[in-house]
């Protein structure tokens, strides 16, 4: 089975932003792929001007939260290193083994990668780089920087909802048959990633296509 890799554009956010990117972000994706009787929910951003729609299901709502949780914890161990949560669909199958015995297997049919780049907060939001106190002027420049960086990641993320309802609407055809009538019709996954090595990386991603996604490292 082929499985469709979708990478969104990466985003730079600071270490408070985290949780409200990835939740609308995750329950964009699950709403769009969740294919069963929902009952959707509408959901306006603290932090930004936008609103998007969650599919209802408080089972989906908790394991979302409790991932979002292993990202920030994941986060407050590696600052200043860039973070991935890949949220995976896949089928089991039971595959023959030796001694009439069956394994289930894990086949992954489509996967959406995650990407923040964490931005540490400026020690010259308290003090200008001699030591001394910011001015008036200094402060009112501050305000008009964090203006203009929370401005370009609204507009990022509304870039990236974009791009979801995009691949959501022109891929299609690697959807296996639904034969349930669950709100989220099949089997996912949502997994804490590392990208502070290549390797390590394209490592696990070869791993994630044929036996599933592994828990992140501590």
């Amino acid at each position: 089975m082929n499985c469709e890799a979708f990478h969104l554009n990466e985003l730079e956010v600071e270490q408070f932003q985290i949780r409200e990117v990835l939740r609308c972000i995750l329950h964009t994706i699950m709403f769009h792929r969740a294919l069963g009787l929902v009952r959707p929910k509408d959901v306006d951003l603290e932090l930004f001007d936008i609103t998007y729609v969650q599919c209802g299901d408080r089972e989906l709502e908790r394991v979302i939260e409790e991932k979002i949780d292993m990202f920030v914890a994941w986060v407050e161990k590696h600052p200043n290193k860039k973070g991935q949560v890949c949220l995976s669909f896949y089928e089991t199958r039971n595959k023959p083994a030796a001694w009439f015995s069956s394994k289930v297997e894990r086949f992954h049919w489509e996967q959406w990668f995650i990407s923040l780049t964490i931005r540490s907060p400026k020690a010259s939001q308290n003090k200008s780089r001699y030591g001394r106190a910011l001015t008036v002027d200094s402060g009112e420049t501050l305000i008009e920087e964090r203006n203009k960086r929370d401005a370009a990641l609204e507009a990022s993320l509304r870039e990236v909802l974009f791009q979801i309802l995009q691949l959501v609407n022109d891929k299609k055809d690697h959807i296996p048959p639904v034969s349930n009538s669950n709100i989220v019709s099949f089997p996912y996954e949502i997994t804490v990633l590392s990208l502070s090595d290549s390797s390590f990386r394209m490592d696990m991603f070869k791993r994630m296509l044929h036996t599933g996604p592994p828990t992140m490292p501590s």
